[in-house]
């Protein structure tokens, strides 16, 4: 298309190019004609001065194009061309000029998209040599840099925000744990005897499928080449948790297991009920990042409790482990942690748990026999509940199914949240003899310092952040997820309503929380994880990682910027954050280890759906049904390489990274079918982690080899004193 543009009595114009790149010498003699007749009629110069002015002006105009700078993002301003639109019948060009023409006019106007995606591609497009390198692990430099940083900065922040001792008065007593026979410990065991047919296909190995099984309580050992394992709890995975060690210390990494009695049962959510559970304490084995484990998982020993089954349960970060060689007077034995649970009946128990070795010692000791599966029974050291001690509250802010431990020292406190939408904040270091007081049976109950109503409905998780002791996150069933401060509770911080989230996540170094989030009142293919900044930084809501099922457990590795997630769709992945300190565009997904559910009889499997699309009620509804009709099919991906999608499996309903550094790449999970999956991301490790990691070795083991070996007992002591007797 011709452009005829009058400015400061100067006529300029354009020539178009055909697809050759040679003139159209008929539109250019019409356009001559029409630019003479135009000129004539508005007083211009001659003819002859009119020809010099073009062949000026087409130079011109072609440095103009090269020279002027045009600001970015701004349309530039297109004259009125129709303004004359009886001189303009004359000419008329034909449809391909025309369509020529519009194309160069849609190239020749700045496009804003393109303007803005070349803005974000230029901080790559001048990335130093060497960043896009590829690691053995399939990933580039530039992605695992930021697992680099995140790794060196955690090791930072745990040595000057962790306690080395706390709590040193719950020591675990042996005369304070009752061992239970086999008969005695038969009500609280759970009923499966026998796990689910299962067989594995690894990726890039070959072999040949089998059905396997394991018997309650026994385990596979890890796979030679890829260390993965597996055991059975007997029962669905409802919680675990691994045991808390320092840095460096190098030992067997231990794991809290609690899962229902019976596979198809039911529980109310808004009544309080007890009965007889176990909750299971696994031996994992001596987990490392760079050498494959030697021992099999095995059970340690497990507790016999009457509350009720347990809805959640967390670990003191930090400050209550001791090396099992610890030489401690007797009765006492060394430490191996603190645990708290919440029970069906309302209440939070407190448990200090000592190394199995000093248990099979003193079983031995007492009974002069072999050391096996130990079923015990043990006082609470505390018992969490709400109300005061003039005022019980008689559970009546229903179950608590929400709860976590502060992060940073002195982790003194703890957080719960219960179906009426309170949260209760206790001090377990408290001396007070109003919060403190001693039931009449002996035990220690401990009522809380403060509370304030969160939600309209129950409150389903709850957050510490990990580097504050003043905010906290909740999350409800009235869709609200809400920050606040504990010093000025009586407003939130930061209030967003999206779906019901099962999970939420408070990462170490970034300003927000990771959000997982249920299907029920979410759009189509708009659930999964995601990204809520605190407001700090301003970033938008952003989609981590998408879903197409219910996403029932979250849990984030701060030393690898990495969070793992379980989904009712079978599918156990984790993926990779960016630095979220800035608003991110990308993010990388990898995917680890999905189970799968298939018919044992293939041949058969098109009958199979017909007669289950014409008769629903052959389908089976109990998990006796199920394990008759179908097995597991486990399929492990090589997590050295980069990994590609596979398709989906059966429900997990709980995933937990390693917090430990000696096993930082380590991942449990476990769901419906009682098998609970230990895997490892290798392709995480490198050399400048494993330095670190040898450094921290180094250390904790130059500070424990120069103590005497009763420097420990002699720090001890336990004060009762503090307590009042409640009649």
């Amino acid at each position: 298309m011709q452009r005829c543009v009058c400015l400061h009595n100067t006529l300029y114009f354009k020539f178009c190019y055909d697809v050759n790149n040679q003139f159209s010498f008929s539109i250019l003699i019409s356009a001559l004609d029409y630019l003479y007749k135009l000129a004539k009629d508005l007083g211009a110069p001659s003819e002859s001065s009119t020809k010099d002015m073009s062949k000026s002006g087409e130079v011109d105009d072609t440095d103009k194009k090269k020279k002027t700078p045009r600001r970015r993002g701004v349309k530039r301003k297109i004259p009125d061309y129709e303004s004359d639109l009886d001189d303009d019948e004359d000419f008329s060009p034909g449809k391909n000029e025309e369509a020529e023409s519009e194309d160069e006019e849609e190239d020749s106007e700045p496009d804003v998209s393109l303007n803005v995606e070349r803005r974000l591609s230029r901080p790559s497009i001048r990335a130093p040599r060497g960043n896009y390198c590829l690691l053995p692990n399939g990933l580039a430099n530039n992605v695992m840099e930021s697992v680099w940083n995140c790794f060196n900065r955690t090791k930072k922040f745990r040595d000057e925000n962790f306690s080395p001792w706390v709590f040193p008065e719950w020591i675990p007593s042996a005369k304070d744990w009752h061992f239970l026979s086999n008969s005695e410990a038969e009500k609280y065991l759970p009923q499966e005897k026998e796990s689910a047919s299962f067989t594995f296909t690894r990726e890039g190995i070959k072999g040949k499928i089998q059905l396997q099984t394991v018997k309650r309580f026994e385990s596979l050992p890890h796979h030679s080449e890829r260390w993965d394992a597996l055991f059975f709890v007997g029962g669905p995975v409802r919680s675990l948790e691994w045991c808390p060690c320092p840095d460096g210390a190098a030992t067997r990494q231990y794991a809290a297991v609690y899962c229902h009695k019976g596979m198809d049962d039911e529980h109310k959510i808004n009544k309080l009920h007890t009965g007889p559970v176990l909750l299971q304490l696994w031996e994992i084995g001596d987990l490392q990042c760079t050498s494959r484990p030697s021992t099999a998982p095995h059970l340690a020993y497990a507790l016999a409790i009457d509350d009720g089954c347990i809805w959640n349960i967390r670990w003191c970060p930090a400050g209550v482990w001791e090396l099992p060689s610890t030489s401690r007077k007797a009765p006492q034995m060394p430490r191996l942690g603190v645990l708290a649970a919440a029970f069906s009946n309302g209440s939070i128990g407190v448990y200090s748990l000592p190394h199995p070795e000093a248990l099979a010692a003193h079983h031995q000791m007492l009974y002069d026999l072999f050391y096996c599966v130990v079923f015990v029974q043990v006082k609470k050291v505390l018992t969490l509940k709400m109300g005061s001690n003039r005022s019980d509250h008689k559970g009546q802010s229903g179950l608590c199914f929400a709860m976590d431990w502060l992060h940073v020292k002195p982790h003194n406190l703890l957080a719960a949240g219960f179906y009426d939408g309170l949260v209760g904040l206790w001090d377990l270091a408290s001396k007070s003899t109003l919060l403190k007081v001693r039931s009449p049976d002996g035990g220690v109950s401990l009522y809380p310092y403060h509370c304030f109503h969160a939600h309209d409905e129950k409150i389903r998780t709850l957050c510490w952040c990990r580097a504050s002791s003043n905010l906290l996150v909740t999350v409800g069933d009235d869709r609200m997820a809400k920050m606040w401060d504990v010093r000025k509770s009586y407003v939130p911080l930061l209030a967003v309503k999206r779906c019901l989230s099962p999970e939420v996540y408070w990462p170490l170094f970034w300003s927000g929380i990771l959000m997982a989030q249920e299907c029920c009142f979410a759009t189509f293919g708009q659930h999964g994880v995601h990204y809520f900044d605190s407001g700090y930084l301003g970033i938008k809501p952003y989609f981590v990682c998408p879903r197409k099922a219910t996403v029932w457990s979250l849990s984030m590795s701060d030393w690898i910027n990495t969070f793992a997630i379980a989904d009712n769709g079978g599918n156990s992945l984790f993926s990779l954050l960016p630095e979220l300190d800035i608003d991110p565009s990308s993010v990388r997904r990898r995917r680890y280890f999905e189970p799968a559910q298939r018919p044992g009889d293939e041949e058969d499997e098109e009958e199979e759906v017909e007669n289950a699309a014409s008769n629903p009620r052959k389908e089976p509804l109990s998990y006796k049904g199920a394990i008759g009709k179908y097995y597991l099919h486990f399929h492990d991906l090589d997590l050295v390489r980069n990994l590609k999608k596979k398709k989906r499996l059966l429900n997990d309903f709980c995933v937990r990274f390693n917090p430990n550094m000696d096993a930082y790449n380590w991942i449990l999970s476990g769901g419906q079918s009682g098998l609970v999956r230990v895997n490892c991301a290798r392709g995480l490790s490198c050399s400048v982690m494993l330095k670190q990691l040898h450094e921290a070795q180094a250390q904790f083991s130059a500070m424990f080899q120069s103590q005497e070996p009763d420097d420990s007992a002699t720090a001890v002591r336990h004060s009762t004193a503090d307590t009042v007797l409640l009649h």
